[in-house]
């Protein structure tokens, strides 16, 4: 098989405190293969985030990688300055964040931050630059594109703004592009056309998603695999039609069971009791055992890595473990 795009492993990240280190993401560990979706779903507070941040390295302070490894296609990235990672920002990764008004600068203009953008990471000249940023809002789906492009960011509607910063994402032509959140704000219409925008253009350009999001209809709609995150462990990770059709890890079970269908027939949706636990109190074992009505004695005192399962499925459920016999009463 080719090696992966993106290859993350055993991926820790902690924050110092004055009561102790949290530990936000604990033990990490995926890959993205070149042109494929990966959706990356959870709870708020699972880690979503923190992942594309850390990727991206753009964690905020005291927040730091404490363990692991980050590769973009061969070349281990976690342990470069941050001059270095710089560099590799828009040029190799872009990013789509949740909110468009934190991407662009409101004292200047599109087409001064797209021109800035391209001419930082390309050697074209500005005119060339500008012909460049013209066709890229063209193709996101900007109307009247080259006379658009010289207004500013709040003269644009919210789903036009998001657009704009799909545009600056793209603008240097990077390998992966990492979405977080990029449809939260937005009416279900523009959504939908932001998605589709998205991921047509990584398509034609052949650049990796990894996209985050809350959403398992956005997840079903556009993603090839998906990776369930909770209490910043991997739950389960497979292609996402089997994750959807047949979960096999409780807390995906309990995700897929909480989505309304056509054909519903019951009177009520599933409901996962309690919450996730917070960063100062996960317990000991599975983090999910508190929640979890299939729990026994070993979920409550040791860890369950990912365990392969059929068709590149990978589940941390020790349901699944042949020797879990002899850890019951």
């Amino acid at each position: 098989m080719a090696a992966p795009l993106l290859s993350v492993r055993d991926l820790v990240v902690e924050f110092p405190t004055r009561r102790g280190v949290l530990r936000a993401l604990d033990k990490v560990s995926f890959d993205i293969a070149e042109g494929e979706v990966l959706g990356m779903v959870g709870e708020s507070g699972a880690g979503k985030s923190l992942t594309g941040a850390a990727i991206i390295g753009l964690l905020e302070p005291p927040g730091r990688i404490a363990g692991g490894e980050i590769w973009l296609r061969g070349e281990r990235i976690d342990n470069f300055s941050p001059e270095k990672m710089r560099r590799i920002r828009g040029r190799r990764i872009g990013m789509v964040f949740q909110d468009p008004l934190t991407s662009l600068n409101p004292l200047y203009t599109v087409a001064q931050q797209l021109i800035e953008t391209i001419r930082t990471h390309m050697e074209v000249s500005e005119k060339e630059a500008r012909t460049r940023a013209v066709a890229l809002l063209d193709r996101v789906g900007i109307p009247a594109a080259a006379r658009r492009i010289d207004d500013y960011p709040h003269h644009f509607s919210g789903g036009m703004r998001q657009r704009v910063v799909i545009a600056l994402a793209l603008a240097a032509e990077p390998e992966l592009v990492i979405a977080d959140e990029p449809t939260t704000a937005l009416d279900v219409s523009v959504q939908a056309q932001i998605i589709d925008v998205l991921k047509e253009i990584c398509a034609e350009r052949g650049a990796s998603v990894m996209l985050i999001t809350h959403d398992m209809g956005v997840i079903a709609e556009t993603a090839d695999r998906v990776a369930v995150l909770y209490a910043g462990r991997m739950a389960e990770i497979g292609p996402v039609r089997d994750v959807i059709q047949a979960a096999e890890h409780p807390y995906t079970i309990g995700l897929m069971g909480s989505i309304p269908t056509l054909t519903q027939t019951a009177d009520r949706l599933t409901q996962i009791p309690g919450a996730m636990p917070r960063l100062n109190a996960i317990p000991r074992g599975c983090a999910f055992n508190p929640r979890c009505k299939d729990v026994y004695n070993r979920c409550l005192v040791e860890r369950p890595e990912l365990i392969a399962r059929e068709g590149g499925r990978h589940v941390a459920c020790w349901l699944y473990e042949p020797v879990k016999e002899a850890f019951n009463v």
